[in-house]
Formats: C-alpha cells, sequence, structure tokens
C-alpha cells in the first residue's frame, strides 16, 4: 500500500495503546509520520506551535481518546473547533477510546469534526475502512 497518509496524531494518556496503534500503522505502512501527545493540551500545543519555518502541523487523521488527564477529548475538541477552518480542512478526527458509555457515542455523532468513532484498540481493519470512507483515491 502506498502511503496514503502524511501524518497521525496520536492522543492518548495510555502509552501501552499508543505503542499498539503506533505498531498497527507502521506495519500497514499507511502514514509518513506518526505523533504521539499524550493529553489534549499537549496536542493543541503541538498543532499551535509552528516550525521553523513558519508552517502549522496537519496531520491528516488525529487519533483522540476521551478520558485524559489535564484535557479530556472532549476538551481537545472544544478547542480544536475554535482553530481557523483552514487548520482543521482535510483532518479527520477519530474518537478511539474504551468508554462503552453510550452517551459519548451519540455526543460523537453530534459534533460534525469527528469523522469516526471507535472502540480500542485501532486494527488494522478500521484503518483501511476509514481510508477508504475519508481519504478515497490514496490507497
Amino acid at each position: 500500500m502506498n502511503k496514503p497518509l502524511n501524518e497521525v496524531l496520536l492522543v492518548d494518556d495510555n502509552e501501552a495503546d499508543n505503542f499498539l496503534h503506533r505498531a498497527v500503522l507502521e506495519d500497514m505502512g499507511v502514514a509518513d509520520r506518526i505523533v504521539e501527545r499524550l493529553n489534549g493540551q499537549e496536542a493543541l500545543d503541538y498543532l499551535l506551535t509552528p516550525d521553523d519555518q513558519g508552517r502549522f502541523p496537519s496531520p491528516d487523521l488525529i487519533c483522540l481518546d476521551i478520558n485524559m488527564p489535564i484535557m479530556s477529548g472532549w476538551e481537545f475538541l472544544d478547542s480544536y473547533e475554535q482553530l481557523p477552518p483552514e487548520r482543521r480542512r482535510g483532518v479527520v478526527v477519530m474518537m478511539l477510546t474504551t468508554s462503552l458509555n453510550p452517551e459519548d457515542a451519540e455526543l460523537a455523532r453530534e459534533r460534525s469534526v469527528i469523522g469516526a468513532f471507535s472502540n480500542k484498540p485501532l486494527t488494522s481493519t478500521k484503518v483501511l475502512q476509514l481510508i477508504e470512507e475519508h481519504f478515497p483515491g490514496r490507497s
């Protein structure tokens, strides 16, 4: 498979989950770069910090946990949605959680910024479905 994604941002406070999700993505060879942040605030800081040439990070996919310390996934989304639309264009946010609370799934359906909602772990099947649905022609 060609690498359909330039960058994936994993946002999860569980380092074991990040390790597993990175391994799935690397084994599939779907992204040029995989970045990990341990909570919503770290992820937001990452997205708001330009590189040496003044360019801001622009992941194609953000895999976002819900329950994290410092800033939850929902709080991250509240701030993320305040970014200029051009900074969010083309970015797919996938809620990836262990939450079995049906309210979380309902809240996710109500947020247009969320492109997918899934229970952990991230699997190759889930990645392929996501790419086919949100990045057609890139696989």
